[in-house]
């Protein structure tokens, strides 16, 4: 259970450089899609057909190298030897995922330096693109789908990815996904060739925005939080410290996320004072895995 200072809220200030500082970007990333009165407004210039869509797997990112498996930031992952050991000899990037709901089974598993093998049967290498190979989006896939299919493996899948013929069927698909748990879907531009960092042919929908942030310090909570933390304080690039103080269960509440891990939050645009409003905590993880 947290105990606190006489002070109501320890910020962590005088964080080092090091601490605050972005991950390394070796993976390809993606941008939102924007809303406008509920309604999906794809980039100028482009319509849905030019998209392969698929859903937005809430998994631990993970790139194979060829021999080894690794987090986006380039930390090697601690699979066991059988998981990996008839994996193709070339490059591929997915998401190490144990279905939906199940984000914290995946870190739990996946971050350990001593490989649990019963957690690791629950987890599957669902790849979506071939980095290495050359040319377009539509190509990679070509390649990528027979090859993982033809391993015949129950740890590594291709990620189902789908041409969709209207807006109306993308929203429809969205909701779907959303009613059974899932976190959105992710649109890659057949056109789209492989870069590290944000791509503009690779989009993100979801319902709601996310982000992450620096954990700095705690609040303790009141009344029925009495004795727990009440809310934690975190820092974005870029941004002021803000509160994040909703989205917690009693045991987060209990054992809240340490100084200078990593949260997600939801939350519903900014303030003029570029505050996340509605900020809500979804999970964490360490700063140095990912």
């Amino acid at each position: 259970m947290m105990k606190y200072s006489a002070l109501a809220i320890m910020i962590m200030l005088a964080l080092s450089p090091q601490t605050l500082a972005k991950e390394t970007v070796t993976t390809m990333r993606a941008h939102s899609i924007d809303w406008q009165d509920d309604t999906v407004v794809l980039p100028a210039g482009s319509v849905i057909t030019d998209y392969w869509v698929s859903e937005k797997l809430d998994g631990v990112r993970a790139f194979w190298t060829g021999s080894q498996l690794q987090t986006r930031s380039g930390h090697q992952i601690h699979a066991p030897d059988w998981f990996t050991k008839d994996f193709p000899k070339e490059a591929l990037e997915g998401e190490l995922w144990a279905g939906r709901n199940q984000f914290h089974l995946t870190m739990q598993t996946v971050l350990d330096s001593v490989p649990n093998e019963t957690l690791w049967r629950k987890i599957q290498f669902m790849v979506f693109d071939a980095p290495d190979q050359p040319g377009i989006f539509d190509e990679r896939l070509a390649h990528v789908t027979p090859l993982i299919d033809s391993l015949h493996l129950q740890q590594i899948k291709a990620v189902h990815q789908r041409k969709l013929d209207s807006i109306q069927t993308l929203e429809h698909w969205l909701n779907e996904v959303e009613c059974h748990g899932g976190e959105g879907l992710m649109l890659h531009r057949g056109k789209q060739r492989y870069i590290a960092g944000k791509a503009d042919g690779l989009l993100k929908l979801k319902r709601f925005e996310d982000a992450e942030a620096i954990v700095v310090g705690y609040e303790p909570g009141k009344g029925k939080y009495q004795g727990l933390t009440g809310a934690i304080w975190v820092k974005m690039d870029n941004h002021p410290l803000f509160k994040i103080g909703s989205g917690f269960s009693d045991a987060e509440r209990a054992s809240p996320p340490e100084i200078g891990s990593i949260v997600t939050f939801r939350y519903n645009g900014f303030t003029q004072n570029r505050i996340p409003r509605f900020a809500r905590f979804l999970r964490s993880r360490p700063a140095e895995t990912l």
